[in-house]
């Protein structure tokens, strides 16, 4: 081989390892500036992504108050506040409430009531003395939030109450009482329990 053709060749494997060494100095390191990631289903330079075949995961919907005036005060004062806890406490209340004063109780009707109530449940129980019921309750059809207010660090919602009253002899359909009541609790008060402090009632 002539001295002129080895020199050719030196010179091609300088060139050879230059490139080598440039493309590993790009190809082995990350870039220092990346491209931002890609939003599922579209790419830059307004093409669209093929359509992912992995079934779409459902998307919980956030909570949301019933659409009841006033009910997102009672939520800015009390952060524990949820309606539907509130609900199931004011149907079990109901029930008790109403066979408490069906069997004369004073003494379970107290903690459930304001004296204001209490004074009429007693008058009543006072009024109607030995007579015999006519009818016992049964069941709550239904419990609606209809109002709710913050005053004076007095936090109140209205619950109208859709009731089951059977008579007392077993026989014939039994009796639909609408009621709407008043529930009560002080803003920030260690007890979470709610007293009821009026009613008033429409029978259907």
């Amino acid at each position: 081989m002539s001295e002129s053709q080895l020199i050719i060749l030196g010179v091609a494997a300088i060139v050879a390892v230059g490139v080598f060494v440039r493309l590993f100095m790009v190809l082995g390191r990350r870039n220092e500036v990346e491209p931002p990631p890609r939003v599922p289903g579209w790419v830059g330079g307004g093409q669209a992504e093929p359509a992912s075949t992995e079934p779409a995961r459902p998307v919980p919907a956030p909570a949301q108050l019933p659409d009841t005036p006033g009910l997102f005060e009672i939520q800015m004062a009390d952060k524990d506040f949820d309606a539907g806890k509130f609900l199931d406490g004011a149907r079990a209340a109901y029930g008790m409430i109403v066979t408490a004063f069906e069997k004369g109780d004073r003494d379970a009707l107290k903690p459930l009531v304001s004296p204001e109530v209490l004074e009429g449940f007693s008058t009543a129980i006072t009024a109607r003395g030995t007579a015999p019921a006519r009818f016992n309750f049964a069941s709550v059809r239904e419990a609606r939030l209809t109002s709710a207010s913050v005053h004076d660090g007095l936090m109140e919602i209205t619950v109208a109450f859709t009731a089951a009253f059977e008579t007392t002899e077993g026989v014939g359909a039994p009796h639909e009482v609408t009621d709407r009541w008043i529930f009560q609790r002080s803003v920030g008060a260690a007890d979470p329990n709610w007293t009821l402090v009026a009613t008033a009632g429409e029978e259907q």
